[in-house]
């Protein structure tokens, strides 16, 4: 399985770990990433289309080019690229888009691009009872929630529509499911993590992010795993800000999906980079009979 990588802004920067946990997990998989490096941001959080919509017909002319699915590691990115993608599969729209922003280049959009979230990826091409074969450290009943963040579900016709219900509307719970985890519903799994109104309205973002994760702390979960390096950044990296603001302590452990992934199939902690969180995953470590140095 071959694909065109789009590893995003944020694993190159603000979590560097999901970038190396990814390029080891997706190699123990066979999966083959020609990564994407010619390419922009997808333009999240910029609010006119005039601007990000060129950027990515740009992105998926470039896989085109390759003939290869994209692959994305970002649920923010995989759920602007989609949005995008539908956007142009209006012809007059992508020609128009293609004749004022691409030609320039010698690019052309034809309007063909797959654009594939990891997570969809794994449970999708390369099957969960493969994935349930290589594992060689289960999860043993580890409880873990799972918190899909904003965009890997809606809008949900375009991201769950009826021929992938079956495979995505639970892909998270399966996979941990698959790799011997003990799946943990927390009540904000589907919800925002707060991250996007961090800038704008601090004290609202640090009460979402103690919600969600103090409800999977009190539910039970030893772990969070996220397939948004936007909602780690938030749930790992202002959790300490969280617990002040909500006068209690936290300390829930935040995954990455490919460190959690990587972790069954016998990577240790620190090649899967988790030293580099914020949060400590001592907890998790432990619980997966690691030594955990005090």
């Amino acid at each position: 399985m071959k694909y065109a990588f789009y590893p995003g802004c944020v694993s190159k920067g603000g979590t560097p770990e999901l970038y190396e946990a990814t390029v080891k997990v997706a190699e123990k998989l066979e999966f083959e990433l020609e990564e994407m490096k010619d390419v922009g941001c997808t333009g999240a959080g910029v609010l006119s289309r005039e601007i990000s919509d060129p950027i990515n017909a740009r992105t998926f002319a470039k896989a085109e080019m390759s003939n290869l699915p994209i692959m994305t590691i970002c649920s923010t990115c995989q759920g602007v690229m989609t949005q995008a993608q539908h956007r142009l599969k209006d012809e007059e729209y992508r020609n128009y888009i293609n004749s004022e922003f691409l030609s320039d280049e010698g690019l052309e959009y034809k309007g063909t691009v797959e654009i594939r979230h990891m997570l969809w990826a794994v449970v999708e091409d390369f099957g969960l009872e493969r994935l349930k074969n290589i594992v060689v450290r289960s999860l043993e009943g580890l409880p873990v929630a799972h918190f899909y963040g904003c965009y890997l579900k809606r809008p949900p016709e375009l991201m769950v529509p009826p021929e992938f219900e079956k495979t995505r509307k639970t892909a998270l719970e399966d996979v941990i499911e698959a790799l011997g985890g003990k799946v943990v519903k927390s009540s904000g799994r589907g919800k925002c993590c707060g991250f996007p109104i961090l800038t704008s309205n601090e004290a609202n973002s640090l009460q979402m992010c103690g919600d969600h994760t103090i409800d999977a702390k009190e539910k039970g979960a030893v772990t969070l795993v996220t397939p948004c390096p936007l909602c780690h950044l938030e749930l790992d990296g202002k959790q300490a800000d969280a617990a002040a603001y909500r006068g209690e302590d936290i300390n829930m452990p935040v995954l990455h999906l490919p460190q959690l992934i990587g972790l069954a199939l016998g990577f240790t902690a620190k090649e899967m980079a988790m030293q580099r969180h914020l949060v400590s995953t001592g907890a998790v470590e432990e619980a997966l009979g690691f030594e955990v140095k005090a």
